[in-house]
């Protein structure tokens, strides 16, 4: 069977064969009647570039909404990638008609956003939550509630097994799991990031677009040597393109938008007006400051010292990321894809596959940046202060947010009170300074 073992050969039957999922070609008709004279390399550079205008615009209008509609737009991407990988399931393994696959999953997703969305409104609107009576409850009893829930899936579960198909079912259900820890929990981390500053959700994903139209173009025009297997149209020269191009980019949409504080003040619920705001005092990270250029450079640039936002440095570490490490995202769905025989996850964007095409970088780089804010930028405990907050003139990417030298000498911060202050409205700064 050159190969095959007994178990692969049983996984095949369980699986009932082919797993291929049909797609279709939905370019609007009237591109294809404004593009039929071009060859099919040129159309699709078209296509996806005037989409690709279509979807800026389109973030740039979200952008200028506000904090509540991006967090809407989030739910619903994180909803239809959902969906997506869902049906892909579905299509693959729906011949056994196997009971309340579909029932349990949507179900499954109501009770993990219902516990992540929980908490986050514990966190962000205490003071809310605690006026009225029905929240308040909600609220201290939430995990319990959630844990119910999760449980009434689980028996549902069990109860819908059926003889001859125990292991696709099982199968299904880790598929439901691992599909709603890839998408929930990293457009759950998202949201968190939004709450920290516009600019720590705009500029991740600003990266992570330019750097995936920068490869692109790279790799259209000059590209010639493959990349990795998994994506046969990677080249190396879109990936090195990308990243100078990507790292550039982060630096100039850094030092824009650190000078406006719609941007860089955490986004905050307001009790008295019931609304976002963003108005507070900037922080040095995003006040100027002046670098010395080592000596190697300087006989090079003809400067020997150069003014810029402390973020600017920060944004070196995302784009880096974002060009280097975010493609493994866009190579893990290729890979998925493969696995099934699938082109794209859909084909809600023409020229772009379904809206998980387009977000399987973002999710990786989701992760990332809420655990650098935690790492680097937000102070976590007495310990970390000196090391994570302190200005070293020496050291410019340990240029940030300086502390005040009581709290650099504070024995011990009790974290519990950390967290109740900050519920009462204010940043993780705001609270240690106010308990010390």
């Amino acid at each position: 069977m050159d190969g095959e073992t007994a178990s692969d050969s049983e996984s095949k039957s369980d699986f009932g064969g082919s797993s291929a999922v049909p797609t279709s070609d939905d370019t609007p008709e009237v591109l294809n009647r404004a593009l039929s004279n071009l060859s099919s390399r040129w159309k699709n550079w078209w296509v996806r570039g005037i989409l690709t205008l279509a979807m800026i615009t389109f973030f740039f209008i979200i952008i200028y909404l506000g904090p509540m509609v991006l967090m809407t737009i989030v739910m619903c991407v994180q909803i239809k990638c959902f969906h997506e990988i869902i049906t892909i399931g579905y299509n693959v393994y729906h011949s056994y008609d196997l009971p309340w696959f579909r029932t349990l999953s949507w179900y499954f997703l109501l009770c993990v956003n219902y516990f992540f969305y929980g908490e986050t409104v514990t966190d962000y609107f205490f003071t809310l939550v605690q006026r009225e009576e029905p929240l308040r409850i909600l609220s201290k009893y939430h995990r319990f509630i959630s844990f119910a829930l999760y449980l009434t899936g689980f028996c549902m579960f069990v109860l819908s097994l059926v003889k001859k198909h125990y292991r696709l079912q099982f199968y299904m259900f880790g598929w439901t799991h691992v599909t709603l820890l890839i998408v929930v929990t990293q457009s759950h981390l998202i949201i968190h990031n939004l709450f920290e500053g516009m600019i720590w959700f705009i500029v991740p994903i600003s990266c992570v677009i330019c750097n995936d139209i920068m490869a692109y173009m790279f790799g259209f025009f000059f590209g010639r040597t493959p990349l990795i297997k998994l994506s046969p149209k990677k080249t190396w020269e879109g990936f090195i393109g990308g990243f100078f191009s990507t790292v550039l980019f982060g630096l100039l949409l850094s030092y824009v938008m650190s000078g406006y504080r719609c941007f860089t003040c955490p986004v905050e619920f307001n009790n008295d007006t019931n609304s976002f705001t963003v108005d507070c005092e900037p922080s040095e990270l995003f006040q100027l400051q002046e670098y010395n250029i080592p000596v190697v450079l300087q006989s090079v640039v003809g400067w020997k010292t150069v003014r810029m936002y402390p973020f600017q440095i920060h944004s070196i570490a995302l784009s880096t990321f974002a060009s280097l490490i975010g493609p493994f995202g866009g190579f893990f769905a290729s890979g998925f894809k493969r696995a099934f025989k699938i082109k794209d996850f859909a084909n809600t964007i023409p020229g772009h596959g379904g809206i998980m095409d387009r977000f399987d970088c973002q999710y990786l780089m989701a992760t990332f940046v809420n655990v650098y804010i935690a790492s680097f930028i937000r102070c976590v405990g007495p310990a970390g202060l000196g090391q994570s907050w302190k200005h070293n003139p020496h050291f410019p990417w340990a240029a940030v947010i300086p502390v005040p030298l009581k709290l650099l000498h504070a024995p011990s911060v009790n974290l519990g009170q950390v967290s109740r202050v900050k519920r009462a409205g204010k940043s993780n700064f705001a609270a240690l300074t106010s308990i010390l």
